[in-house]
């Protein structure tokens, strides 16, 4: 365990000795080693002192400079050390991670500067390691197969022979496939699908030696929004079935970006049903001799799990710019979801008679068991369908049904909120109209200190603005080169959907005068790989549609931010539903959700005292006059938007 960075007295307040010695580092030590004295610094240094000193939950809203991470890292580092368990610091997403690990980052400079070791390791999400078993398919398969044979042959000797197995070491990170487009990586990656627990790999699996790694940590663990909401969700589940729960005991939690946290919360709480994974876990149930009625009953399982499937798969219709499709409630439907729940119950009363015979291998019997109850679990939600928001995505193995439950924040409040412990939400948008209310309600939180601190920058004269109420895919597109060629590229574009990135990404292929720039697309190599490549190649344009939070790169790589459209709330099922159960949806549901992203998208262009640049908005929602007051509102105080046209 490492020791505190100043002289403990045991009789004085622990959190009380140690903001002293923050506001030494801020005041005396980084000042000394070059940094600049902010002031909005301290006063965040001496908000969160009361926020550890109570163990309460606090929005920490503060603006792009101030040099919010620096505050947060140093009271959870020493509050870690004080209770002797690691904090947490949740990221929005995995480019965040990377950003506060990179060997420049935030972690790596408080290190440096004031003399620390600060043990740091990384809980990376499931999905972010190769499936050994999807891995071994995908170099069988048709598409592709040089760089899966080539990936499995570089694979550590242990995984193929386990007489090797003592020189461990972690592997399979998706940063180390940084050239994989996303949908090579979606072959090979782990998936909600994957049965990990009868996996005779899960031993040497690169995922499963992350988790002996991150929980050694001392001072931080660093994970996603996901990966935590994910810890969160299954964490009886894992103690019930003898396994540790994903992350260990910790003294607090830091949201990085936390404004992103419900959707993360909603994503760790949703079911996905597939047919072709159901029957192959079903039917290991008659590799035992087993009652010909339990035989007969799980053939009738499978046929109605067929029957229900092809009814949704002809009762869903497509939502224009998202990959999800609605579902159809039907009488119809309700009745072949309550015929596949009544099955599974027979299956259920059967296995009670058939475990006693000891017929059937105990921890298969297990794994059904597990997975029927899962599925009865997703299948209630139908009897009450107004809490219930649920789509088809469509896979080349068949569809998946997504089940979500509509709120999550009775749930957030009584397995996170209640616990007495201090929560820091950290963003420089949390609020809207000075209010942090819309957060707060999203996620059930019913007290929460809260405080905004303002960016230091001069943005009247490092930035300017434009606005353009274009509505054509042709004026936009023109508009577009135009400001691009004022730039000299350095841009950042910025999509609310992929939908409309790849429609961008197409018509450019036929504009010529496009071609005078090179184009760094989302979802074309891995997220870190292609920041620092556009970092690199200074007149590069980046086109992302998760880059509105978080990105960091100060001078003149990026010297222009152009959002592609205004970044309203697609029409999927998740908002329809919010927009169902509000009474002024545009106002409270889809206005909120705009101008939150809209203000982080902002945020991306000024980094630092010197850098300079120009912002770019489209968005045939702008000749509403209602709208284009709000979006001037969020511009950093003294910035003036110009109108643009294409003329």
């Amino acid at each position: 365990m490492n020791k505190y960075p100043f002289d403990f007295d045991p009789k004085e307040s622990f959190v009380q000795q140690a903001s002293d010695w923050i506001a030494d580092v801020f005041y005396e030590r980084l000042p000394e080693a070059g940094f600049e004295l902010r002031d909005e610094q301290i006063y965040m240094a001496f908000q969160l002192e009361r926020a550890y000193s109570e163990k309460q939950t606090t929005f920490a809203e503060a603006g792009v400079g101030t040099g919010k991470t620096f505050v947060y890292l140093l009271y959870a580092i020493n509050y870690a050390r004080y209770t002797r368990k690691p904090a947490i610091i949740a990221c929005a997403d995995e480019s965040l991670i990377e950003q506060l690990v990179k060997p420049e980052g935030d972690i790596a400079k408080l290190a440096r500067y004031l003399d620390l070791t600060i043990d740091a390791r990384l809980g990376k999400s499931m999905d972010q390691y190769i499936c050994l078993n999807k891995l071994e398919d995908a170099r069988g398969g048709f598409t592709d197969t040089e760089i899966y044979r080539d990936m499995h042959a570089a694979l550590p000797d242990f995984v193929h022979n386990p007489g090797t197995m003592q020189a461990f070491y972690p592997y399979g990170n998706r940063k180390d496939y940084p050239n994989l487009t996303d949908d090579q990586w979606k072959a090979v990656g782990w998936d909600v699908f994957q049965d990990c627990l009868v996996c005779s790999r899960r031993h040497r699996c690169g995922q499963t030696l992350s988790r002996e790694h991150y929980r050694k940590a001392a001072d931080i663990i660093i994970c996603s929004h996901d990966f935590y909401m994910e810890h969160v969700w299954t964490y009886e589940a894992r103690k019930r079935e003898g396994q540790l729960p994903l992350l260990p005991e910790h003294s607090s939690v830091v949201f990085d970006e936390g404004h992103l946290l419900e959707t993360a919360a909603q994503k760790a709480l949703t079911y996905k049903l597939k047919h072709n994974v159901f029957e192959s876990i079903i039917t290991r149930l008659l590799q035992g001799e087993i009652r010909e009625t339990l035989a007969v009953t799980i053939d009738e399982a499978i046929e109605q799990s067929e029957q229900l499937f092809r009814l949704l798969d002809a009762g869903s219709r497509s939502v224009a710019a998202s990959d999800r499709r609605e579902v159809i409630m039907s009488e119809r439907l309700l009745k072949e979801v309550t015929r596949f729940g009544a099955v599974l119950a027979a299956i259920e009363e059967e296995l009670v008679f058939e475990s006693g015979m000891f017929t059937i291998d105990a921890y298969q019997l297990t794994i059904v068991e597990e997975h029927i109850e899962m599925l009865q679990l997703a299948l209630n939600l139908f009897k009450k369908p107004n809490g219930l928001i649920t789509w088809i995505e469509e896979e080349q193995d068949g569809i998946t049904l997504v089940i979500m439950p509509k709120l999550v924040k009775e749930i957030l409040e009584e397995r996170v909120f209640s616990k007495h412990m201090p929560i820091v939400f950290s963003s420089a948008t949390m609020s809207v109209n000075n209010s942090f209310d819309y957060i707060a309600d999203s996620l059930g939180i019913q007290k929460a200190l809260s405080f905004s601190v303002a960016s230091p920058y001069d943005y009247e004269s490092q930035m300017s603005a434009a606005v353009a109420p274009l509505s054509s895919q042709a004026d936009k597109l023109k508009l577009a080169l135009r400001r691009l060629q004022q730039s000299e590229g350095r841009a950042l574009i910025l999509f609310p959907s992929k939908e409309e990135l790849q429609q961008f990404k197409t018509d450019i292929a036929a504009i010529p005068d496009y071609a005078a720039f090179r184009f760094l697309f989302e979802g074309t190599a891995e997220i870190s790989h292609l920041i620092e490549t556009f970092q690199r190649d200074e007149a590069s344009v980046l086109c992302a549609v998760t880059l509105w939070e978080g990105l960091d790169i100060p001078g003149p790589s990026l010297s222009h931010v152009l959002m592609w459209s205004l970044p309203f709330p697609p029409h999927d099922p998740v908002f329809t539903a919010k927009r169902r159960d509000a009474e002024h949806p545009f106002e409270t549901v889809d206005m909120p959700h705009m101008l939150l992203r809209l203000k982080q998208g902002v945020g991306r262009l000024i980094r630092g005292r010197e850098d300079t640049g120009m912002i770019t908005i489209i968005g045939q929602e702008l000749a509403d006059a209602r709208v284009m007051e709000q979006v001037e509102r969020i511009l950093p105080g003294g910035v003036k938007p110009l109108t643009l046209s294409v003329e």
